[in-house]
């Protein structure tokens, strides 16, 4: 039975080729980078990470390296729901959520990649397998662009694979947004899947009204229309808005996310397997999802969610996302021809290139 021995964590600060922008976060000129090394008494290890916009992924480090480490060294590491039990009961009442999930779900991936590569699995497979083909589109960052810069963007992701796109909203103006809405809908034509991101941008009323302007385009989703925390006001965008709404990227427990499918606010939960808990409730909110006949989609990470989609039967569009690790992994995702396929080497199969990501390493240490 082999026992958790050693966790080391890393933080970065990792700066972005592109400056990117959003209706809530403003610019983005790099995001803050979490990882976690696991080994085991056999000498087998495994790799987790989590991620913030700009700012406050140091405190997951912490978290990690003061309160976490010491309840999992010494584990066995095949029970990974008693552990991760054990760190949501230690974090609960500092957090029951936000900083605290987001520094169980580095540890719980490290030790769901450590579990299915000493079994000699890729992960998908080793949770269950669906299908290693995901459908995925492309998450664009790009609220400030011009227009011709989203047209052209638009057309660099078609080129690289892509056959569904997201696009930002939630301009000062929402008649901007619907005019750059019906450029790209011109531009790629009417059968081409295209969603949209208000990251939070408006009131309900505002996001009513701007949805019911934009339902002649046909899309597959209007994506985080208000705050998360207004579960009926979400509920009144999805009733009245005429358009399905994909939610649930900041949320961060599974309870969040039953509120929120109960109240019918949600036609495509969005959950992040960065923040929600890792793995282990990843799994369950696909599973919530599924049990309401609800397609699950999914926020960031793709190169770790690509193998939970593979692993769900009622997995819709992955999300490939602007936060993309690319530059600091041996194989990167591919996309071919609007498909993600998840890979075959044991674990999650990700190599990060610890040396290429030194230059931005901000602190960490080993427990």
């Amino acid at each position: 039975m082999a026992k958790v021995t050693a966790i080391r964590t890393d933080f970065y600060r990792v700066p972005l080729p592109v400056v990117l922008t959003d209706a809530k976060h403003g610019e983005m000129t790099h995001f803050e980078l979490v990882t976690v090394r696991v080994e085991d008494s056999d000498g087998a290890s495994g790799v987790g990470y989590t991620y913030a916009v700009n700012s406050g992924a140091e405190a997951f480090a912490v978290l990690v390296d003061r309160y976490l480490a010491p309840l999992v060294r010494g584990a066995d590491v095949d029970r990974t729901e008693q552990i991760w039990q054990r760190m949501w009961w230690a974090l609960h009442y500092a957090g029951r959520g936000g900083h605290a999930t987001s520094a169980i779900s580095a540890v719980d991936i490290a030790l769901w990649d450590l579990r299915a590569r000493r079994a000699k699995q890729p992960l998908w497979r080793y949770l269950g397998g669906y299908d290693p083909r995901v459908p995925v589109y492309a998450g664009g960052i790009d609220l400030e662009f011009p227009v011709e810069e989203l047209l052209a963007q638009a057309d660099r992701f078609c080129k690289a694979g892509f056959r569904a796109i997201k696009m930002k909203v939630g301009r000062p103006h929402w008649r901007e947004d619907v005019e750059r809405v019906a450029r790209m809908r011109e531009h790629l034509g009417d059968e081409f899947p295209l969603m949209v991101d208000a990251n939070m941008g408006w009131t309900v009323d505002q996001a009513i009204k701007v949805a019911r302007a934009l339902a002649e385009f046909d899309l597959v989703w209007l994506e985080e229309p208000t705050i998360p925390d207004d579960v009926a006001g979400n509920a009144r965008v999805l009733r009245d808005g005429g358009l399905a709404v994909a939610n649930g990227e900041n949320l961060h427990t599974l309870y969040e996310f039953a509120q929120l499918i109960d109240a019918g606010a949600v036609s495509f939960p969005e959950p992040d397997v960065c923040n929600i808990g890792g793995v282990t409730v990843f799994r369950k909110v696909a599973a919530l999802a599924e049990a309401h006949n609800l397609p699950l989609t999914s926020h960031g990470a793709h190169d770790l969610t690509v193998h939970l989609m593979a692993a769900t039967p009622n997995r819709s569009y992955m999300e490939a996302h602007g936060f993309g690790l690319d530059s600091y992994l041996a194989e990167p995702l591919e996309v071919v021809d609007g498909v993600a396929v998840a890979p075959d080497r044991p674990g999650h199969g990700l190599t990060l290139d610890f040396d290429a990501l030194r230059p931005h390493r901000i602190g960490g240490s080993q427990a």
